[in-house]
């Protein structure tokens, strides 16, 4: 089996996460980490929070905090959100750990002596009221290759071209709309141009394998077409310092926290491996190429995935057309698959919290069920296309599909075993009937993990729930209620056994979607409840002597095979309560109150 490397995107911490940042990433990346556990493999799964670049400073001045102390409050307040969703991160972290510094100066000194890093007098944009550094990304204008009224300071979001935000037609700030000022400045420039030959050796490879999101390859390949030099240095006084005499002690220099932020999937995977006291472990994920490394994200990151960090990859191994060679952490692997999703709009409407049009991921999970929501991003989430969240089709989902085919399975079929035998029954000789519906669900086994492994979630729960409605229709035609008779008692015994193994087998491939009701399902077989792992929140002190801060962690060797277990016969089974809460319909009009209307 292989090593699996499970990389999400670093939420920033400018603010607490609404459900539009975790459908389409966080969720759908912990279904396919618990499903490739559950397979066998040894899955590494990491990230943290983004803390650096001017949008803090922003936020933190707003806030009349420190950068630092805003950083802190929204680590914690976001490390608490994901671990409510039970997303099972081997190791969440941040960018202000001193580890990660460590790291990240180490990648910019062998992409440095590799000579992939070229130093060039550019124009920054300075806000004129306050006299601060605008980030490209906060700047937005005309794209002057397409005409595209809406393009960033770093890309065009219409034509894929990188961009340099002094080249746009008419540039605005967004922060609050003023033409910015441009002033000479001296900047590291990483070299793309130097590495664009071998960014395209590997994309081919990668369309070749067919395995990449068609968007994302296409998309990929097109932003080669335009590479130049990127600048890898920023004029802020927030972020990690740039580790060469002459600029390590510039207060005003710092490295681009796209630089920084990208670097953090190995910074994590480092400190994950010296906090379990093995710190080479991470190498198995980093230096065997026969390893695996899935990329989780929004499209709108897909340039720093599929081009920025995979040319700091090669840089670093030197494998431009400047050669060189690896530093202390060796040849690194290449992303197996940038794994992008599409964006996810709230009632018609992109999210946003100045407009109210948002749910916050923590007042979500305080009144709904946290699988009603997974099970939402799952089945309608936006996967490879746009989607919308209503509150209607929130509550149809739930009460039509979760409440009505999968939680009323398992209810009646633990009341029919609670009522009649007060334990798992054991099975007569079973009919051709009995067999075909047990064959067909093991079948799912195979049919759900082969679509969960190539990215099609939406596919695979469908699967799933087709399982689930077969077995409600088999439990209808054989209407095991009306078997009272002593002479009809050991086909009542086989039917409920059939259908108690069937149930246990589905929970078994429904759990990477539905943990939480995963480890329900199983109490109410007679099981312990510990179906599903979850990960847990632990404040730790800093490695290398900073402040303590909150990790996610956890221990995921309970996870079960992804195969039928028997289950056993004289298991005791209770009379169930109902698992999963139906939906009152005034909730769609509650919700659309707090919205405004």
């Amino acid at each position: 089996m292989s090593k699996v490397l499970s990389a999400t995107a670093w939420p920033y911490v400018n603010g607490p996460r609404h459900i539009g940042h975790v459908a389409g990433v966080y969720v759908p990346a912990d279904v396919f980490s618990r499903y490739m556990r559950m397979a066998g493999h040894d899955v590494l799964m990491v990230s943290g929070s983004d803390e650096h670049g001017t949008p803090i400073l922003i936020a933190a001045d707003e806030a009349g905090l420190a950068p630092q102390e805003l950083a802190d409050k929204n680590h914690r307040i976001i490390a608490e959100d994901l671990v409510s969703l039970g997303l099972t991160y081997d190791l969440y972290t941040r960018t202000t750990a001193r580890n990660h510094h460590l790291v990240v100066q180490e990648l910019f000194l062998g992409v440095y002596e590799n000579g992939y890093f070229v130093e060039q007098t550019t124009y920054g944009a300075i806000s004129p009221s306050t006299g601060r550094t605008l980030p490209d990304r906060y700047i937005e204008g005309t794209c002057p290759i397409c005409g595209y009224d809406g393009a960033r300071g770093d890309q065009c979001d219409n034509c894929g071209n990188q961009l340099d935000a002094h080249d746009l037609i008419d540039p605005r700030s967004k922060i609050n709309g003023e033409v910015p000022e441009f002033i000479e400045t001296q900047h590291f420039f990483l070299d793309l141009p130097a590495l664009a030959d071998a960014l395209g050796e590997w994309l081919d490879e990668r369309e070749a394998s067919g395995t990449w999101r068609p968007n994302v390859i296409r998309f990929s390949q097109n932003i080669l077409k335009e590479i130049r030099p990127r600048a890898m240095t920023r004029d802020i006084d927030w972020g990690i310092a740039v580790p060469l005499e002459g600029w390590r002690d510039n207060p005003t220099k710092k490295l681009y926290v796209w630089f920084d932020a990208v670097v953090g999937y190995l910074s994590a995977s480092i400190e994950w491996a010296r906090r379990l006291g093995e710190p080479e472990r991470w190498r198995e994920w980093w230096n065997d190429p026969e390893a695996l490394s899935y990329y989780f994200m929004g499209k709108d990151n897909i340039t720093f995935h599929s081009q920025i960090w995979p040319a700091e990859l090669l840089a670093y191994g030197g494998k431009g057309t400047k050669g060189g060679s690896p530093r202390e952490y060796g040849e690194l692997n290449l992303p197996t698959e940038v794994v992008s999703s599409e964006y996810l709009t709230m009632e018609g409407k992109k999210f946003s919290s100045s407009r109210r049009v948002v749910i916050y991921v923590r007042d979500l999970t305080s009144r709904y069920q946290v699988d009603a929501f997974r099970y939402f991003v799952a089945a309608a989430g936006p996967e490879n296309q746009d989607s919308d969240f209503t509150w209607s089709e929130f509550v149809r989902r739930t009460n039509d599909e979760l409440v009505a085919g999968w939680g009323n399975l398992v209810n009646r079929t633990a009341n029919l075993i609670a009522k009649n035998f007060g334990e798992i029954p054991a099975a007569g000789e079973l009919t051709a009937e009995d067999q075909a519906l047990l064959d067909s669900v093991a079948l799912a086994f195979d049919v759900v993990g082969d679509l969960i492994g190539r990215h099609r979630q939406k596919q695979a729960i469908g699967e799933a729930m087709r399982a689930v409605a077969e077995v409600n229709k088999y439990v209808s035609d054989t209407e095991p209620w009306k078997l009272k008779g002593e002479d009809q008692r050991e086909r009542l015994a086989t039917i409920l056994h059939v259908v108690a193994q069937c149930v246990a087998d589905l929970n078994v491939v429904l759990s990477p979607f539905l943990p939480f009701s995963a480890n329900e399902v199983d109490k109410a077989l007679g099981g312990a409840g510990d179906l599903a792992p979850m990960p847990r929140l632990e404040d730790v002190e800093d490695l290398d002597g900073g402040a303590p801060y909150p990790i996610i962690t956890g221990e995921y060797s309970g996870f079960p095979a992804w195969a039928r277990r028997p289950i056993a016969v004289g298991t005791p089974v209770a009379k169930p309560t109902p698992i999963f809460t139906k939906l009152d319909p005034s909730v769609v009009d509650e919700e659309l109150a707090r919205l405004g209307g």
